[in-house]
């Protein structure tokens, strides 16, 4: 298992928000479950990013299955838990995690290196020449998938009186129409049943699945 650190001054607050205590359950995602085992059934193990890991439980599912995984996050203290997590699970899993401590568009990965890149719940703000939109899709191997899942509905005014303003963030929405031609996408809502922990109010999902083509050529840029 390794780790790789490529950091900035932003990420003290999300350090400060994982603190020392395990804020999410340690399992994976039930939309990530569910996506693998339903619609993403017919994608071959191989590659995946975790875009924004936190404590790894998604991470640790994949390893759990086969896929060689790049975990990422600014938070070090959540990839501390996930290190812990996936060492819990034995060496095989341990060593399928490449655990990374940068965020997206500072840690250096290869395009098209992943057969899966997913991002739940991202906290990825938008700039103007669009770069988390375009780089996401480029980092998705040819024939892999792109999965982005983020809470449906939400209440920007109740977010801003937390000094959280969502359009200030990239939305599943904004990476679909930044997507280059040569992609199949499916956009659908799911039910959350949730009724613990920080995202227990939220109870739907916007979920996006984006299939590149086989024959795609390069991503880097909107045709």
């Amino acid at each position: 298992m390794n780790t790789t650190h490529t950091h900035g001054a932003d990420d003290q607050n999300w350090d400060e928000i994982y603190g020392e205590e395990q804020v999410w359950s340690g399992n994976a995602n039930v939309a990530l479950v569910a996506a693998m085992e339903g619609k993403l059934a017919d994608l071959p193990v191989g590659r995946a990013l975790d875009v924004g890991c936190g404590e790894g439980g998604d991470a640790v599912w994949l390893a759990e299955r086969g896929w060689r995984v790049t975990a990422l996050d600014v938070a070090e203290g959540a990839l501390a838990r996930g290190r812990h997590a996936a060492e819990a699970r034995g060496e095989k899993v341990a060593g399928n995690i490449e655990w990374v401590h940068s965020g997206l568009l500072k840690a250096g990965l290869a395009p098209g290196l992943f057969n899966l890149v997913s991002a739940f719940y991202p906290a990825l703000r938008k700039t103007e020449e669009k770069a988390i939109e375009l780089s996401l899709p480029a980092l998705v191997a040819p024939g892999g998938v792109l999965l982005v899942v983020a809470h449906d509905g939400i209440d920007r005014e109740a977010a801003l009186e937390r000094g959280f303003d969502p359009d200030d963030y990239v939305a599943p929405d904004d990476i679909v129409a930044a997507l280059p031609h040569g992609w199949q996408v499916e956009r659908y809502t799911a039910e959350r049943h949730v009724t613990e922990g920080r995202g227990a109010h939220h109870h739907a999902d916007v979920v996006v699945i984006a299939r590149r083509s086989a024959e795609s050529g390069g991503v880097d840029a909107q045709e």
